[in-house]
């Protein structure tokens, strides 16, 4: 029992970190700029996409640089050219134009790089396992994935909460007009916010590819999660992601990993469910239970774990 606790912990504690690296950029922009980028996991996917080509030519760190800064003038292009034309018609013209664009960018990686699956190597300096606990090997990999999105974390604190730089953009958010007067140009600043926002979700593109499998259909099984963690987390709170990722991670790998039945659980509860019910296992449901946390959440929570901000009508 303690093995299979300990070691479904870690693993879950690298799924919900990678969750994070995902969700940390969505957050940032809906944090400084108040949209709700629909967007953000397709750059997620260009990110794995443009990482995997350009790995191809100068390797896996040459990619995990240059991948996120070459998507992060993607996502300042158009937030350059489309979003900021939009922006004044309020959220919903920004979803729906950020909906699109998911469409757009799908059917484009789907033109260059074709409908099949591409692979994803893993550096030789990261490959292989780093440690054994309780007879199951942890992979350096895994340990590289955690170790970056806690250098992300950390990074983004410093740069928001410390720095010059974190304080200009944070007054840029609510007082836009005192920022103009002091000589700070507000439009280029929510363009930065917004490339860094999509040069995240790339980063974790390049660093969780080699985990999944390069497709034109990962978006759509990575975006729903992401919204997932966010809304829990609390729209606008970085804290909050990251401590919704935990859960999620967390709570999937421990059902992926759990024997009990739905029918048994029900029992002990006394509580009788049907015989197609009862027959489920907690793995098979373990794909459902992100989304029932979301449904708990809003009912019990509507602002998430440690919501700051609203978008103003």
């Amino acid at each position: 029992m303690v093995q299979w606790f300990s070691v479904s912990l870690l693993n879950g504690v690298s799924v919900g970190l990678l969750l994070f690296m995902l969700s940390a950029g969505l957050t940032l922009i809906f944090s400084m700029l108040g949209v709700l980028n629909f967007a953000h996991a397709s750059f997620y996917m260009l990110g794995a996409y443009v990482g995997q080509t350009l790995a191809a030519y100068g390797g896996f760190w040459f990619a995990l640089i240059v991948a996120p800064i070459l998507v992060g003038v993607a996502g300042a292009l158009f937030e350059r050219l489309l979003l900021r034309r939009v922006h004044a018609r309020g959220a919903l013209a920004e979803m729906l134009l950020t909906f699109g664009a998911s469409i757009v960018i799908g059917e484009c990686v789907k033109l260059v790089w074709g409908l099949g699956p591409l692979p994803a190597t893993i550096p030789r300096l990261l490959d292989g396992p780093l440690f054994t606990l309780f007879g199951a090997s942890f992979a350096r990999y895994r340990v590289f994935m955690m170790a970056m999105a806690i250098l992300m974390l950390g990074a983004l604190w410093l740069v928001l909460r410390t720095s010059k730089t974190g304080l200009v953009v944070r007054a840029a958010l609510t007082h836009p007009a005192t920022v103009e007067t002091l000589g700070h140009d507000v439009p280029r600043i929510f363009t930065m916010v917004f490339a860094v926002g999509t040069a995240l979700a790339a980063l974790g593109g390049v660093i969780g590819a080699p985990l999944a499998v390069i497709e034109p259909a990962m978006a759509d099984a990575m975006g729903p999660i992401v919204f997932v963690v966010v809304v829990i987390g609390g729209l606008g709170s970085l804290g909050g992601a990251l401590a919704a990722s935990l859960l999620v991670g967390c709570v999937q790998t421990f059902a992926v990993g759990a024997s009990a039945s739905a029918g048994s659980i029900a029992a002990s509860f006394g509580v009788t469910l049907p015989d197609a019910w009862a027959a489920l296992t907690v793995a098979q449901l373990a794909p459902v239970l992100p989304y029932l946390l979301l449904v708990a959440m809003l009912a019990a929570r509507p602002r998430g774990l440690f919501g700051e901000r609203t978008r103003d009508a």
